[in-house]
This record gives structure tokens, sequence and C-alpha cells, in this order.
């Protein structure tokens, strides 16, 4: 499977520390890695990427799953204190990508149309147009979620 998965395909690129050119990566831990989300309409949205290639958490061995929930609650918390959302939003989808893998986007009270979720919003799906994602603000919002992900740790 891991040949033919699209975020198997990604993970060198993805994972690769801002030193080597990657301004999305935020950490690597036991069973993940925490990126930056490539659009950035909700200021914070991150992704927990398992570095094992499965398509449900029920495929996990049991240890390893109560370890990556464990780690993607500890990036969700981080993201919550870097950024201070009204609502985190905690998305485990895979419908186009068969890699257990979490969304987790900020909300906020300024957000367009809040009470909708983020896929049905117009402007997120539009944003690699929309929102341009500067190096330095890219490298300010890993530094501030790495910065809560070590206190929590």
């Amino acid at each position: 499977m891991a040949d033919e998965c699209e975020i198997c395909g990604l993970l060198p690129r993805m994972t690769a520390p801002a030193a080597a050119g990657n301004p999305y990566f935020i950490a690597e831990m036991e069973t993940g890695f925490a990126v930056l989300g490539w659009n950035q309409t909700y200021p914070g949205y991150t992704l927990f990427l398992s570095k094992t290639c499965v398509p449900e958490l029920h495929d996990l061995p049991p240890e390893r799953r109560s370890r990556f929930l464990e780690e993607m609650a500890l990036v969700a918390e981080a993201v919550f204190r870097a950024f201070s959302p009204r609502k985190l939003n905690y998305e485990l989808l895979g419908n186009s990508v068969a890699h257990v893998h979490w969304h987790l986007f900020p909300r906020y009270a300024d957000d367009p149309n809040p009470q909708w979720p983020v896929w049905s919003n117009a402007a997120h799906l539009q944003a690699p147009r929309q929102t341009p994602n500067e190096p330095e603000r890219l490298a300010d919002m890993c530094a501030r979620v790495q910065r809560a992900l070590a206190e929590l740790l």
C-alpha cells in the first residue's frame, strides 16, 4: 500500500525540517509528524501524519494506536495554546487518502461561516490562491506550536 499512498510518497518532503527548506515542519514524534497545513485560512491549521501507513485507526496495533492518539492530543493542545482559538476541530477523514492522519483546525469567532465545517467553506477550498504563506509567517507559526509542545512534553 505504501507504494501507492499519496501521503507516504509526500512524507520525505512534508517532514523535512525547516533547515532542509520545509517551512511547514513542526515536529517529529514517536508515531507521527506534525506539520502546518498548506493553506492557512484557519491560522494554525495543522496535520498530524501517522508514520504507519494504514487506512483505519483499528488497523494500528493497540499500543501503537493508543500512543498515536495520545501524541495527536498533545499536538492539538499545543496548537490550541499557540493560537488561542475559540474551538479546535479534530478530523480523521481519509476519504481521499487512506493513510491515517489528523486535521486540526483552530476555529475563531470571525471565521467565514463559523457554524459550517471547514470543508464547506469556499474560502478554505480556494485558500492556496488567497492565503500567501510567507516564510517568516510560517516560521513564526511553527515556532509557536513547537514552544507550546515543548512545554507539554
